[in-house]
Order: C-alpha cells, then sequence, then structure tokens
C-alpha cells in the first residue's frame, strides 16, 4: 500500500473517531404494505394515544424528538433513523406501519407487543408531529 492511501485512510479512521460509522441501509416495503391507507384519523386523541406508545417503545432508540438519539441507540448495529427528516417524513403511512409491525435487524418486531393495528396506526400519527 503506497503512503497516500495509508494516509487517506488513516485520516478516515481519525475523524471517525476510530469506531466504525453505522449507516442506514435502505428498508423496502413491499408495494401493498406501503400503499395501505391510515384508517386512523390523525386526531388530538389518537396522537396522544401514539405518543404514550411512542415513550413506552421507542423512545429508549429513537429518542424523545425521534432523532435517532435514544439512550440505547449508541448500542445498536445500525443507527435509528432521524424520523424528523423530510426523507423519513416522506415515506407513507403503510409503510411506517409496515417497519412499526415487522422490523428489522435491530428495530424489533411489534406486531406482538403492539397486538391492535388500531395502536400502531396511533403511532404513526404521532410520528407525523416530529418534523423538523
Amino acid at each position: 500500500m503506497n503512503i497516500l492511501s495509508m494516509g487517506i485512510i488513516s485520516g478516515v479512521f481519525i475523524l471517525s473517531g476510530g469506531f466504525a460509522v453505522k449507516q442506514v441501509k435502505p428498508w423496502p416495503v413491499p408495494d401493498k404494505a406501503a400503499k395501505t391507507a391510515n384508517p386512523v384519523k390523525p386526531s388530538s386523541e389518537s396522537v396522544n394515544a401514539g405518543k404514550s406508545l411512542w415513550i413506552q417503545h421507542c423512545v429508549s432508540c429513537h429518542g424523545k424528538k425521534g432523532l435517532g438519539d435514544g439512550t440505547k441507540a449508541a448500542q445498536l448495529k445500525t443507527q435509528p433513523q432521524d424520523l424528523s427528516t423530510a426523507t423519513a417524513q416522506s415515506q407513507s403511512d403503510g409503510s411506517l406501519f409496515y417497519k412499526i409491525a415487522e422490523g428489522r435487524e435491530d428495530m424489533p418486531s411489534f406486531k406482538k407487543k403492539i397486538p391492535d393495528a388500531e395502536d400502531i396506526w396511533n403511532v404513526v400519527n404521532y410520528m407525523r408531529t416530529l418534523k423538523k
């Protein structure tokens, strides 16, 4: 390896704090799930119910404001998505529901922990309040 390559690798290592940088992987959602409409209107009751479930199940990884900075986030292999970004908010309600219900890797499936579909839709409605 030449000196220039070694210098670049060393610089990247130093700038990253010597740790592997966590990346958010694409998360494809089946078309049928992505196109599923939210049957629960985003009323104050729904948003408040979703917030309660968020505090109980989601804050530890995604943080209070959905920034991906919860107390457990640093322990995960993948960085929790910042749900306040335009990219995250541009996902369909059906996509968010699917991801909550099904999970993947560090993101657990919540279909057993939150078995009532209406409650998951409430979480989706709360997530819409996390915009920047």
